[in-house]
């Protein structure tokens, strides 16, 4: 019996339903083989009672016996099986923690190297030799091994889960889609697999975008912290050394009001000197003329009192000190009350910026008000123009025909200040502006019609937009500008924040409605104007 099976073809030992070693094998009355389970399964399943090979249709179902001399040959062949497993059985490493045991061994489990998706079963490579050198086997899918394989049968069937229901997104076996499933969208599991697979990589690759621009942004405020540090580096710089010089100054003439203070002061005690000297002498010589006049007082001689009596005129000569004084130095204070001066202004250049700066806000664009031809940025604190307009609704809060955005934050009461970066720019509008100005038509930006502003024209051109445009004077470019408004005082003011100093102001303003910040690029000129505004965070002025 050994030699016959060994002259068999290991193909002759499947059945053609489930392609694996036959068990408990019968024949129908066609002469075709089946596994008793396999064929009665499918003849439960099937409409018709039909051989599933010749297509042999039967009116009634055929009774079954078992096929004695199949059966024998399969057992001849599993163990000739057996005995080639066991002769390379140690050759082979055996499982160890952590990795998927094969399912068939017997005794020592073996690492499986394959799990089949059709068999359920995990294979070593002597187990796994059937499903690669036998053709029904042969296509049966292959992966790398897993464990609990059973969560790929159906709970219901104890059949492979090969199939998917796109209705009830759910997977599932052949006789699912017979019973549970017939009206509806199924497909193969790999169909769906490289479906999902498909939205996971495009689900992927828009996280990876995200990371990248998430990333990008991370380096553009790190360049900003930079650029930052550099200005504020640079600023430090230039006013330790303006300081310095002030200092240098500051002591130079210090020295000198110090070095007339003691000049004055050295001529002042040498004229007193001179004074008491002379009133010294004078006291000695009267002194001398009282010794002189009390001797004689003393004298009992008549004779020599009466011959030496002096005149009344004979008195040492004398000055009348009556209207001296020592002139005292004329120190008025001139270099303190100068000095006092400066410091004050010190003070109040830089402390009225450090007051409003307390009531900074965060500022933010309001994207459904912005001009179409104005682009803001994602987090919504810059904008800039181009030519080209883009298509957006035409909702009642966009300006149609100024290059206008107002700020998302409403101002109705209380105090708030912003910054604003317009380095770089020729020309811009910043402030504030009622909520109910007109924003589909031309009008003036000014105070009558609901705008507090100030502006840049032509590069150096700057006004205070009233309703009669002051023009401004100032000492240096702002390169940065903080607004502050008031809302109960009527207050608006307009601060250089680098120098410290007051731009501009609107007092007395009359505020009978919500204001909003305000911002105006201005058209880009072919690209001499394209720097963006940009709403920058307050550094508080130390």
């Amino acid at each position: 019996m050994a030699a016959a099976t060994s002259l068999l073809s290991e193909d002759q030992f499947l059945c053609p339903i489930c392609l694996d070693v036959f068990t408990d094998p019968v024949s129908t009355p066609c002469g075709h083989n089946f596994c008793k389970n396999c064929i009665s399964e499918h003849w439960n399943i099937a409409v018709q009672c039909q051989c599933p090979i010749c297509k042999k249709l039967f009116y009634t179902k055929p009774e079954l016996q078992i096929n004695v001399f199949i059966s024998e040959m399969v057992a001849q062949f599993r163990q000739s099986a057996q005995q080639r497993a066991s002769s390379s059985r140690s050759e082979q490493q055996a499982a160890k923690p952590g990795e998927v045991p094969c399912d068939v061994c017997t005794g020592t489990k073996l690492k499986a190297v394959k799990s089949c998706l059709v068999c359920l079963v995990s294979y070593c490579e002597i187990h796994l030799e059937p499903h690669l050198n036998i053709s029904g086997l042969k296509r049966h899918e292959l992966i790398d091994p897993v464990e609990n394989l059973e969560v790929r049968m159906c709970m219901k069937h104890d059949k492979a889960l090969e199939l998917f229901c796109k209705d009830d997104q759910t997977c599932v076996c052949m006789v699912c889609t017979i019973l549970n499933h017939k009206a509806h969208e199924v497909v193969p599991l790999k169909e769906e697999y490289e479906e999902k697979k498909a939205e996971l990589e495009k689900t992927e690759a828009e996280i990876q975008q995200m990371i990248q621009k998430r990333q990008l942004k991370i380096q553009e405020i790190k360049q900003s912290v930079k650029l930052s540090k550099e200005n504020a580096d640079k600023e430090i710089a230039e006013d330790v050394q303006a300081f310095t010089k002030l200092k240098e100054s500051v002591e130079k003439f210090q020295a000198r009001v110090i070095t007339m203070i003691e000049e004055k002061q050295k001529r002042t005690e040498k004229q007193a000197e001179g004074f008491i000297k002379e009133l010294e002498q004078e006291i000695s010589e009267l002194k001398k003329r009282s010794s002189e006049l009390e001797k004689l007082t003393c004298s009992e001689d008549h004779l020599h009192l009466l011959q030496s009596f002096p005149s009344p005129n004979a008195a040492p000569p004398t000055k009348d000190w009556t209207d001296v004084k020592v002139c005292l130095p004329s120190n008025d204070g001139t270099v303190k009350t100068v000095v006092d001066q400066l410091v004050e202004r010190l003070k109040k250049m830089y402390g009225e910026l450090m007051w409003v700066q307390q009531y900074a806000v965060d500022v933010t664009l309001d994207p459904d008000t912005a001009y179409p031809k104005l682009v803001l940025s994602d987090d919504e604190k810059q904008v800039h123009h181009v030519d080209a307009r883009k298509n957006l609704p035409d909702n009642p809060e966009r300006f149609s025909i100024s290059a206008c955005v107002l700020g998302k934050q409403t101002v109705s009461s209380g105090k708030i200040y912003f910054e604003v970066q317009v380095k770089g720019k020729s020309d811009w509008i910043l402030g504030v502006a009622r909520e109910s100005i007109n924003r589909k038509g031309l009008s003036a930006i000014s105070c009558e019609n609901g705008y507090w502003t100030v502006c840049l024209t032509n590069e150096n051109m700057y006004f205070a937009l009233v309703d009669t445009p002051v023009c401004l004077s100032l000492k240096s470019k702002p390169q940065k500008v903080g607004v502050f408004v008031d809302y109960e005082e009527g207050l608006v003011s307009f601060y250089d924040v680098d120098a410290a100093a007051l731009i501009y102001s609107y007092t007395g303003c009359s505020f009978n409605e919500n204001l909003l910040p305000f911002f105006c690029p201005c058209s880009n000129q072919g690209g001499k104007n394209s720097t963006p505004l940009i709403i920058s965070p307050v550094h508080h002025t130390e």
